[in-house]
């Protein structure tokens, strides 16, 4: 007599099983073809136009499960320029400029370039945060895994011993993970709206450091979710108020009365990790 508490066999042969089986079949004229390929593992046929809901699917799908294994609830995200170097390599950078284009744009970077450290030391913070009782991870680092503050937020993890995500994109450049990154969780987009997607679907809180027009992307959609009722208000620590308000005049925005005054409220200025975690705690009331 079976077990009514063990689960019973499969009926039908997995499609692990099956793939294998389809590498050893005779070769015929039929089995050469392509059309014979099992669907799933033809690549050719998944890369059709006509295909694309099924990769959208995929790439929505890929990360949320590995992320659902590794008992990751919530994250800390993080965005910023990939361009912004450390402070020693921003120095670096400044002694061997020579024009007054490179001299001018050296000095910018050099005073930007203290916000890796915090991006570090914030990620350290962060990555402290205890599991749950059904031990769920929560504030788990996240960035779009490439370098600068990107890796800054990548590194600060690892230097606590923790795991963190990054989210990466193929672009017509070389693009690779910075080496902080857990390979485990370092996942590759082809679409950037899923990669956006995955930043917020489990986001708990977002450092935005200074960057060009991916960042102005990724916080501009966030600041219109939030403002629009589509995503529930959640800390936007903006780092760099100097930086922020030379590129953007956000009070000019509410005094040509594009958007409301207290829409400004939905950012939080920081300078220092302490602002931000400090900032995360209020909204929170979990430290």
């Amino acid at each position: 007599m079976s077990d009514p508490h063990t689960p019973p066999k499969r009926i039908f042969p997995t499609s692990k099983v099956d793939a294998v089986s389809a590498r050893h079949v005779p070769s015929s004229p039929q089995t050469q073809s392509d059309a014979y390929k099992l669907a799933f593992q033809d690549t050719d046929f998944l890369l059709r136009p006509d295909l694309r809901p099924v990769r959208f699917q995929l790439e929505l799908l890929k990360p949320e499960l590995l992320m659902n294994e590794a008992n990751i609830a919530s994250m800390f995200i993080f965005y910023g320029s990939a361009r912004v170097p450390e402070p020693s390599k921003a120095a670096e950078l400044a002694s061997k400029a020579r024009t007054d284009w490179e001299k001018k744009v050296a000095d910018r970077l050099v005073a930007k370039a203290h916000y890796y450290e915090e991006a570090r030391k914030l990620a350290r913070i962060a990555s402290r945060f205890p599991v749950d009782d059904d031990g769920k991870r929560h504030f788990v680092v996240c960035s779009g895994g490439g370098p600068s503050f990107m890796e800054a937020a990548n590194r600060g993890a690892c230097d606590e011993g923790q795991e963190s995500v990054g989210l990466n994109i193929v672009l017509p450049h070389e693009q690779l993970p910075n080496k902080f990154v857990t390979p485990d969780l370092s996942f590759q987009f082809h679409y950037f709206a899923l990669r956006k997607m995955h930043f917020l679907l489990r986001a708990r809180a977002v450092a935005v450091f200074p960057g060009g027009f991916g960042t102005f992307d990724e916080m501009f959609e966030l600041l219109t979710l939030i403002q629009t009722g589509k995503v529930r208000p959640l800390p936007i620590l903006l780092f760099g108020k100097e930086f922020w308000n030379r590129v953007v005049d956000f009070e000019a925005l509410a005094e040509e009365g594009v958007i409301s005054p207290h829409d400004l409220d939905l950012i939080t200025w920081c300078e220092t990790a302490e602002d931000a975690w400090d900032a995360v705690c209020a909204h929170y009331d979990v430290c």
